[in-house]
């Protein structure tokens, strides 16, 4: 029987299990877009930007079994997903790119959309395939889709030409699809030299990133049996329940919290799992790594790259870590329960959150009453989405996460605008779970013609906008060395005028005494399927822990004259203001 490439393509998708895609319609791929509308699995959304599109592909690949599909046009549209992708990519994030392609049964050169995906991709994704034929299109697609959840997970790009979407072909029957299993390439002797350094050390430490994700019960079990502190990467702020009494925090060298740097400060052996020691997660590379590094991971590629590693365990994180478990109990004996370690833990805790408390806000919100008042209200699994920005870090460091994956961030690649579409993608996937955003005025302003999507998709969102008229993140980091702040400044938004055009609640919040009511109002007016817009106008005089350390941490890697030059500058430009 023959068939079109674009009922080929769709039914692969509805194979492989997709239940959403996101893009535009448009001359190349209209063909698909068509054969979605009469698909009885397969919703297609509409959004406003590609970029929005590849956000919220990444938000339900981040926080489901569903795969993010885009579903987008040649070039521009390619074009425009391309932060997402980027993003999905050095974060690990499996996402399906069908995008159509100009025709290849012409003799003419300069099509519209013309351009060379391939070249501009490749460095974005996994992988790239071209199908050329009718007969590639389902094996091309499960391939894609194999590669993008195999080894470290990630995008993979598939361009369609519109002429074999339009015409009929051959029609194969269409397979089964293929089946990811957990592998692990790691020895019985690496096992035991790591459980052998593990119960010799003194005073060992985890470090965990999003690769342990789905290994939470074997985490928890190692850190228990050996009582030792646990540490998360910012990607990995859901790992390890905040509620347990040996986690410390988001990363532990000098740019984490108190509570971490004490616990960590004599770490003789660090298991870390799932986690590339990058620049983020390490505080600008500012962590101290003992001799006795265990470092496991399903890429090898991460292995001594930054630090080096004593033991490499290469594998799925639940099949190394559950190997390790059982050698563990096999050959030592669980430790007692470390009261005075747990103690100092929940000290350190509670007096950095008093520490914020008490720092004069002016009169505007304070963020550790806003992240209290918050965490008091929105249960354990609700889905904390975060931009990139100042508020992220506050996030980290003010905001206990107690379930896996209930908080997604972009890190390597760092995408401002990622929020608010990202809570769409998270949303569409877990329709029972509430799902907020918390997102910088800047971060906001990129992407927040999206809530058009969720209000016409029926969306209780909230989106919680910390307004302080500022690039915040990059000003903190200006003031200290130019003692100025060039081009960051905001100028006046009135975001009520984004709730208007958009569909939007809103809400205004400018202190303290109106939070708590606030964020109940708004997650009553979410329940009733209506996005918010809660903006608070936020206190950001007291800077992070993180932010703190990774400017001295940066300062003292500068070669001394520059240290001297830039010290020099920005006492003279005080003096003179």
């Amino acid at each position: 029987m023959k068939r079109t490439g674009a009922w080929m393509a769709v039914r692969a998708l509805e194979a492989l299990g997709i239940k959403y895609t996101f893009g535009i319609p448009g001359v190349h791929n209209t063909e698909l877009y068509d054969e979605l509308n009469s698909s009885a699995q397969i919703t297609p959304v509409l959004v406003t930007h590609e970029g929005g599109a590849s956000f919220m592909a990444d938000g339900m690949s981040r926080t489901s079994d569903l795969t993010g599909t885009l579903v987008i046009v040649p070039a521009a549209g390619a074009t425009h997903a391309a932060s997402g992708i980027g993003e999905a990519f050095l974060d690990g994030i499996p996402m399906l790119v069908i995008c159509g392609g100009i025709r290849t049964d012409l003799d003419k050169k300069y099509q519209l959309h013309e351009l060379d995906q391939h070249a501009f991709l490749k460095p974005l994704t996994k992988a790239t395939f071209l199908v050329t034929t009718h007969a590639e299109i389902v094996p091309t697609l499960f391939k894609a889709w194999e590669i993008a959840h195999s080894g470290e997970p990630g995008p993979v790009f598939v361009e369609i030409p519109v002429n074999l979407q339009m015409f009929p072909g051959e029609a194969p029957e269409i397979p089964l699809p293929p089946v990811i299993a957990r592998t692990q390439k790691t020895t019985p002797a690496d096992i035991r030299r790591a459980a052998e350094l593990l119960l010799a050390a003194q005073h060992p430490a985890l470090f965990v990133g999003w690769g342990a994700r789905d290994a939470e019960h074997e985490t928890r079990a190692i850190a228990e049996f050996l009582q030792a502190p646990v540490a998360t990467t910012l990607q990995g702020l859901s790992v390890f329940s905040a509620a347990h009494p040996l986690h410390t925090g988001f990363g532990f060298g000098a740019s984490a919290v108190p509570a971490a740097r004490n616990a960590f400060a004599d770490c003789d052996c660090l298991l870390a799992v799932g986690t590339r020691f990058a620049e983020i997660a390490t505080g600008s590379f500012g962590v101290m790594v003992p001799a006795n590094l265990i470092h496991a991971d399903i890429n090898p590629a991460v292995f001594s790259a930054n630090y080096p590693a004593k033991v490499s365990l290469e594998g799925d994180a639940r099949a190394v870590l559950g190997l390790l478990l059982e050698e563990l109990q096999r050959v030592g004996a669980r430790r007692t329960a470390n009261t005075e370690l747990q103690a100092r833990i929940q000290r350190d805790k509670a007096a950095y959150n008093e520490e914020w408390l008490r720092h004069d806000s002016g009169g505007k919100v304070n963020p550790a009453a806003f992240f209290n008042a918050l965490r008091a209200a929105v249960p354990d699994d609700a889905i904390a989405v975060v931009d990139d920005g100042n508020h992220t870090y506050l996030t980290a460091e003010l905001f206990p996460v107690r379930q896996p994956k209930a908080l997604i961030v972009p890190t390597d690649f760092n995408s401002m605008g990622y929020a608010v579409p990202a809570a769409i993608g998270a949303k569409l996937a877990n329709p029972e779970r509430e799902v907020f955003a918390i997102v910088g005025d800047g971060a906001f302003t990129m992407t927040c013609m999206e809530i058009v999507s969720a209000t016409r998709l029926g969306l209780g969102l909230v989106y919680y906008v910390f307004h302080d008229g500022e690039l915040s993140q990059i000003a903190q980091a200006q003031e200290i060395p130019f003692n100025r702040k060039p081009c960051t400044a905001l100028g006046a938004i009135d975001f009520s005028g984004v709730a208007i055009a958009t569909g939007a609640e809103y809400i205004r919040v400018e202190s303290n005494e109106w939070v708590v009511q606030a964020i109940a109002r708004a997650r009553e007016l979410a329940a009733g399927n209506r996005p918010v817009i809660v903006d608070l106008i936020m206190d950001y005089s007291k800077r992070t822990a993180f932010t703190t350390g990774a400017v001295k941490t940066n300062f003292k890697r500068f070669p001394l004259a520059q240290r001297l030059r830039m010290v020099t500058r920005a006492v003279r430009r005080k003096i003179t203001g």
